[in-house]
């Protein structure tokens, strides 16, 4: 029995690597995002996309063309968007890995884990306000 704790404990060692991953922090973020529009998808379909401006300010749609705009912070090791309708912090601790971002939405950690899908520097497509008659 003493002969496998030492072999569980090597195994340990060489798995935990791939669970140890830093999140990044502000400025990591802000030089991987600022001046790109990024697409995420969860689950393999697509959620949204969020144009990452100067200033730490972003804009978000989920996809129908109604877009929020909003500001970023760092606040303890997340990355935190206020939208100008919601003035609760939406935290999140995002993850560079080789094929995009993976982000962690750390207000509900069960619930929402999103995936970058694709990046461009064109701005976003957000329609006009409702025009009624």
């Amino acid at each position: 029995m003493k002969q496998l704790l030492p072999s569980l404990s090597v195994a340990a060692c060489l798995a935990a690597p791939l669970f140890a991953a830093e999140p990044m922090n502000g400025a990591q973020f802000e030089a991987y995002v600022t001046g790109k529009t990024l697409y995420f998808g969860q689950n393999g379909q697509a959620y949204g996309v969020e144009e990452y401006l100067e200033d730490r300010r972003v804009r978000w749609s989920f996809l129908d063309g109604d877009c929020k705009d909003g500001v970023w912070y760092e606040d303890r090791g997340m990355i935190c968007f206020v939208y100008e309708d919601n003035p609760t912090p939406q935290c999140w601790s995002f993850f560079r890995e080789s094929n995009g971002l993976r982000a962690i939405f750390e207000n509900d950690p069960n619930a929402t884990t999103l995936y970058e899908a694709q990046q461009n520097d064109e701005p976003m497509m957000c329609l006009g306000p409702d025009v009624g008659v």
